[in-house]
């Protein structure tokens, strides 16, 4: 063999054996990502205590499969004649492994790895909406529309302060880097910051024009979104001054009767980009897209839905967009892509859901109950 030869062809086997090398890593930088999953938790009765909706359980379907029902995990015994508990909240910690469910009566905690209850309990005065903080080792869980707010260890359950406002306590964030939680009353329109070191009010955003409803923030926390009593609409609360900024109503549209919450608007939420923002109107089964890149932010769009909507929640990446009536819309087109439902085929409506992503079997990230900004 000349040797011009053997050099091309040992510059080839090299080059192949560069070629099979990055091949090799490419796949091994890819495998993370190949073997994720992409699950959406869906707890029910998710409406009232209504069974027609899901029944009793928490249901998880595949995001990668056109969210086909995988499962229905348990978690509490209907006994007979008696009604069902009313799911009021929903969270998770991908850093622990846990997920939460709290109920009119009491809050428990599942193992998001066994699926199994880790522990449960029930607090005087009941539970609602419940918020979870960044590390996973907090809980703030409202008592039902009653005078407090309990700070609870994630771990055990185990109530460690407790707050006291007398608003009709209600719902609940934990800010996205943990050092504040905003909490607001059915029965006020000042929406309540607390230390999350201290468990102390530390500030007051309001008042707005009525008793807060449904609220959100932006990743940044210096502006509040939230829903008032009689407004097809919304406010803008400043978080740094306190002050309200702007009234937003929708226009081209009426109020009218609504099956559930008494309150035209219930349901408000910003889409992970903070690009828009995303309201429910119950009485005209409809969700309106408002550009949130301007201030106030400025009505674009609706999306007709399949029934009255009640709150609204995005997946993680912000693709795609969960309505409380089981209608699940992407976000770039605008278009509902599926609908959920139960064993049965019947239509599942909730409230209480948000997506939990796996790597291998572990819990990787945890989406939230409450359409938060994530940008700072």
């Amino acid at each position: 063999m000349r040797k011009s030869t053997v050099r091309v062809f040992l510059a080839a086997t090299l080059a192949s054996a560069f070629l099979v090398a990055a091949l090799r890593a490419q796949q091994r930088a890819l495998t993370p990502a190949q073997n994720e999953t992409h699950r959406l938790y869906v707890a029910v009765p998710g409406i009232r205590n209504e069974l027609q909706y899901g029944g009793v359980g928490i249901l998880v379907y595949d995001m990668d499969a056109g969210y086909k029902l995988i499962k229905r995990i348990p978690t509490w015994d209907v006994p007979p004649g008696q009604p069902a508990e009313n799911v009021k909240g929903i969270a998770a910690s991908a850093k622990t492994g846990k997920l939460y469910l709290s109920t009119i009566k009491r809050v428990a905690c599942f193992d998001l790895t066994t699926e199994k209850k880790v522990w449960e309990k029930a607090y005087d005065g009941g539970a609602d909406r419940l918020a979870i903080s960044p590390n996973g080792e907090l809980l703030y869980v409202p008592s039902l529309e009653g005078p407090d707010w309990l700070v609870v260890n994630a771990l055990t359950g185990d109530v460690i302060a407790k707050i006291t406002l007398g608003t009709g306590a209600h719902n609940t964030i934990y800010g996205p880097d943990g050092s504040r939680v905003y909490l607001a009353g059915l029965r006020s329109p000042m929406l309540s910051v607390v230390d999350a070191k201290t468990h102390a009010v530390i500030d007051k955003v309001g008042p707005f024009s009525n008793s807060i409803r449904p609220f959100t923030i932006n990743g940044s926390q210096t502006l509040s979104f939230v829903n008032v009593n009689d407004l097809l609409g919304f406010e803008v609360g400043d978080n740094k001054t306190g002050k309200m900024l702007y009234r937003v109503e929708v226009t081209g549209f009426q109020k009218g009767p609504t099956k559930r919450h008494g309150c035209p608007s219930h349901g408000i939420a910003l889409t992970p980009d903070e690009k828009e923002l995303w309201l429910a109107d119950s009485a005209n089964s409809s969700i309106h897209i408002f550009d949130a890149s301007v201030m106030p932010p400025k009505q674009e769009m609706s999306i007709k839905l399949r029934d009255q909507p009640g709150w609204i929640t995005f997946s993680i990446d912000g693709r795609r967009a969960f309505p409380s009536t089981g209608d699940v819309i992407d976000t770039s087109t605008k278009h509902i892509v599926a609908t959920l439902a139960d064993e049965t085929g019947r239509p599942v409506q909730s409230e209480k859901l948000l997506e939990v992503d796996f790597a291998n079997g572990k819990p990787v990230r945890a989406g939230d109950q409450f359409g938060i900004g994530r940008k700072h």
